[in-house]
């Protein structure tokens, strides 16, 4: 038997019913907030990651997908879905047009690391992205309709706040950073590669011996310019006025280069110990990055399999119908309704003549709401005999009623 590769998982029965009601109302939501559905291919020049994600990230020195096809190309099995979405922006030459354009997205994403619960190498995000909008209100915006989600969803978070700055406050203070991190000894072989590389990078290293090192490192919140403190303190009014409660986190740079400004993770302790279920911020330099015209860009994303075990479905009522022939000589005319039935209804059907008994069985498995079944009498007489599994209510109908 061939069994799935490591750290690639089916998505089937169950697990596929919660998959698509989650995706079904991240979507709806998104929409409510104007945004419109996007979809980037799964395979990338290699090149665009590197450039938008950064060098320095795990993902770009770990963990992608990374090959050299047929054609001599070096590519790259999409590691998340921000930089594919940047590149399809710039690609429809939307930031030479202007104005404000807002995606949302969902689909498979692939990371080489060390398969876990709720972490695969074959994983879903859903995101968001908005281009154009310079405004610290469509931040605020961001974060309550990634609230909205876990509220309809029933999932309990904890939102963490931070600043990264901006090209006129993030220079001066990287030099404090390394100055600091020049003097001190002990920090892991991750956090001595990224002071090389990304140096504000350290401050979000894991492991308990750094963060030790780490408390009296200079902080990017005491070293913000006047403009990115008054977005900040903008956007801390918004969320208090509208009861979302926050927690300044001075760590909290987020994994990837391309970030400024407002950064955010929601994190949860639901799925074991606190970790992060969703994340984003502003990234008003990566259009311009990766060869577009300057334009603000904000967004999020969520990896779907960690919170898929912690939606509870809704009891679905019945609906649909279940046709079904009690006899060969009526299979023609099972199908005949079948298909007229199904333009504008959930039919299922069996195409063997069974007995009632089975018939009845697989309906009620199945969650119709009418059972129908035409047996010799029935065909004899023009007509079907309905069930309604729910009140049990007996009728027949002639077929062209039905």
């Amino acid at each position: 038997m061939i069994n799935p590769l490591r750290g690639m998982k089916d998505t089937i029965d169950e697990a596929s019913q919660r998959y698509t009601y989650f995706i079904e109302n991240c979507s709806r939501i998104a929409k409510n907030y104007g945004f419109s559905f996007i979809e980037t291919p799964i395979l990338e020049e290699t090149a665009l990651f590197k450039r938008s994600v950064g060098e320095s990230s795990d993902i770009v020195g770990k963990e992608m997908y990374q090959f050299i096809d047929k054609g001599g190309n070096d590519v790259c099995m999409r590691p998340e879905g921000t930089a594919g979405v940047v590149r399809a922006f710039i690609s429809a030459k939307f930031d030479k047009a202007g104005g404000v354009k807002r995606f949302f997205y969902h689909g498979p994403m692939f990371r080489y690391e060390r398969p876990q619960k709720g972490r695969l190498r074959q994983f879903h995000q859903f995101g968001a992205e908005t281009f154009g909008e310079y405004s610290i209100k469509e931040d605020a915006m961001i974060i309550l309709m990634l609230q909205e989600i876990f509220d309809f969803f029933g999932i309990k978070t904890k939102l963490l706040l931070n600043s990264l700055g901006c090209k006129e406050c993030m220079p001066p203070y990287r030099e404090k950073l390394v100055k600091f991190l020049d003097k001190t000894e002990g920090l892991c072989e991750d956090c001595l590669r990224r002071k090389e590389t990304n140096p504000i990078r350290v401050l979000d290293c894991k492991n308990e011996t750094c963060q030790n090192l780490l408390q009296n490192a200079p902080m990017l919140s005491e070293n913000l310019c006047e403009s990115c403190q008054s977005d900040f303190s903008e956007l801390k009014t918004i969320l208090d006025r509208f009861d979302v409660s926050y927690e300044v986190d001075t760590k909290l740079v987020r994994g990837l280069d391309y970030y400024n400004k407002t950064a955010f993770e929601f994190i949860s302790d639901e799925i074991g110990a606190q970790s992060a279920i969703a994340g984003g911020g502003r990234y008003d330099r990566l259009v311009e990055f990766l060869d577009g015209k300057p334009t603000a860009g904000i967004g999020f994303a969520m990896g779907v399999e960690r919170l898929l075990d912690l939606i509870q479905m809704p009891n679905t009522l019945r609906e649909g119908f279940y046709i079904c022939a009690l006899c060969e000589e009526a299979s023609e005319k099972v199908m005949e309704l079948v298909i007229k039935k199904r333009k504008s209804n959930v039919v299922h059907t069996n195409y063997e003549a069974k007995s009632l008994k089975a018939h009845l069985k697989a309906a009620d498995k199945s969650g119709v709401k009418e059972f129908v079944c035409i047996g010799e009498d029935e065909l004899k007489n023009g007509q079907v005999w309905i069930k309604n599994l729910e009140t049990k209510e007996e009728r027949t109908l002639a077929f062209e009623q039905f």
